[in-house]
């Protein structure tokens, strides 16, 4: 029997953690729901999740603190929620380490897609490739990007990288000075699935920056070209 996918929904209205839990129960998840950040290391201290859906507005440590302090730990991906839909709450939730941000009140049907199209992009991010023996590396800066053992170092300490950042990483250094487009980034990554929530190649710029710039808000490696993309330069200048 096919294991079912994990949702823990962490949401201070009771209200909703119990819409949440059987509406998306009924669609062939196992949901569990907390109300706060401290319920929720409880909950993931016994049991493993898949995905998180993330209220903003928590009682006690926030829902940005809590994305940011699960960045740090683990790679589950987050959904986040908020009543405050401005723009700028919805860039920040994204740049601290959320998947994707859904303001209040949403349709339960929104909710779901969402939800499945993060799951996608995650099945499909590419596998480590442990068939080679020759090791094929990049250097810019002071890094070192080894495609074989897909380990990035500076100095010898080995910098932890998701599938999606090594992958996304991999394209900017095998095209470097060039101005990428997303849909051009999309592309490139095999297996990625288009999806009309997409955010997740910002997300993944967002993350390589604060792995490997200095000051992620000013970077010199990965480089907004407004209107177009991105450009990678390895000389950093």
């Amino acid at each position: 029997m096919e294991q079912q996918t994990q949702i823990l929904v962490v949401d201070d209205d009771p209200a909703l953690r119990e819409l949440l839990e059987r509406y998306l129960g009924e669609q062939g998840f196992a949901v569990s729901a907390v109300p706060d950040g401290t319920a929720m290391d409880e909950h993931l201290a016994r049991e493993n999740a898949d995905l998180i859906v993330l209220d903003l507005m928590l009682p006690g440590e926030d829902g940005l603190n809590i994305a940011q302090r699960l960045r740090g730990n683990c790679d589950i991906p987050i959904l986040m929620l908020s009543a405050r839909g401005e723009e700028v709450d919805r860039i920040v939730g994204l740049e601290v380490g959320a998947d994707d941000y859904l303001p209040k009140p949403f349709n339960p049907r929104e909710l779901l897609a969402r939800i499945r199209a993060i799951l996608r992009r995650r099945q499909h991010e590419p596998a480590p490739d442990t068939s080679r023996t020759d090791s094929v590396r990049h250097s810019f800066g002071p890094y070192d990007l080894d495609l074989t053992t897909r380990e990035l170092a500076r100095g010898g300490e080995t910098i932890a990288l998701t599938n999606g950042e090594f992958a996304l990483l991999k394209i900017f250094v095998e095209h470097p000075n060039r101005v990428l487009s997303r849909d051009a980034l999309v592309d490139r990554l095999k297996g990625y699935e288009r999806s009309p929530y997409d955010r997740s190649i910002d997300v993944r710029v967002t993350r390589l920056r604060r792995k490997i710039e200095a000051d992620p808000a000013a970077p010199v490696y990965i480089r907004t070209v407004w209107g177009e993309g991105y450009r990678f330069t390895p000389g950093g200048s």
